[in-house]
């Protein structure tokens, strides 16, 4: 595995204050960046933080929507830094750029979308039964409704059982997520439709997407090209739903661009 050359990110230690915050997926917690290679993130310094109710952080009784998802996230988060955002993630951070513009310098959305389920005109997405079905689970077995969405995440990704065994390995060592915040991350999922609020997104924009993603389907990028004109899309070709762990350097290689200019 190369590093990149130093002059990759040479000027980069002004973007967003060179501070990189990372916000994890539903049923992960912060602990999971550390399975990525340090050079993904252009020589920006990680500031990794769990979402309510995840990694052993306190799940607030007013923390129950994207909105105060998003707003717990900000009052932990650096004044400002480029935000990176992987599935619910990606939604809390595209929030957070519409909640406070001048902090969010730029958006890394891995594997993200402003609309998680099927709607009448945006078919590209999950079917609102698969997410019943999870809610369904997490009442009679929450242990094993995550360990099925972890293997959704890598359905279809090449080398998917190498993926598989390294979200696991790196979901060991903290505590598991409280299962209020689980169910109430389902309702963010289901509920959160940030597509009409695209374009109030004034800083510059990185959506990846995975060919082979089962939860958010790559057809996702024509959508956000139609919404987001300004923002730049890729595929990560033979990647699901972890580009970052499946294919790090193609998806590394796609960040460290994108912060080249951000800081040029």
């Amino acid at each position: 595995m190369n590093a990149p050359r130093p002059s990759d990110h040479s000027n980069q230690a002004d973007v967003g204050g060179g501070k990189l915050v990372m916000l994890h997926g539903w049923g992960m917690h912060a602990g999971i960046w550390d399975a990525c290679p340090s050079h993904l993130w252009g020589g920006l310094d990680p500031v990794p933080l769990d979402l309510p109710g995840h990694g052993g952080h306190p799940l607030a009784p007013e923390q129950a929507d994207l909105w105060s998802w998003t707003d717990a996230c900000l009052a932990a988060a650096p004044d400002r830094a480029v935000w990176l955002g992987w599935s619910l993630g990606g939604l809390i951070a595209a929030m957070a750029a519409l909640r406070a513009p001048k902090r969010v310098a730029g958006l890394v959305l891995l594997t993200a979308t402003p609309r998680f389920v099927q709607a009448t005109d945006w078919m590209p997405a999950m079917p609102e039964a698969t997410l019943a079905q999870f809610h369904d689970g997490l009442s009679a077995d929450p242990a094993g409704t995550l360990a099925r969405f972890l293997a959704l995440q890598v359905r279809g990704s090449d080398d998917a059982r190498e993926t598989l065994r390294t979200l696991r390995q790196a979901l060991v060592g903290r505590p598991e997520p409280d299962p209020k915040a689980l169910s109430l991350g389902l309702d963010v999922l289901r509920e959160g439709d940030l597509r009409g609020r695209l374009p109030d997104i004034r800083c510059p924009a990185l959506w990846l997407f995975g060919t082979h993603d089962t939860l958010v389907p790559a057809r996702v990028a024509e959508r956000i090209e139609m919404l987001m004109p300004a923002a730049t899309t890729q595929v990560i070709a033979g990647a699901a739903h972890a580009p970052h762990l499946s294919h790090p350097e193609q998806t590394g290689q796609a960040i460290r661009t994108f912060l080249d200019a951000l800081g040029s």
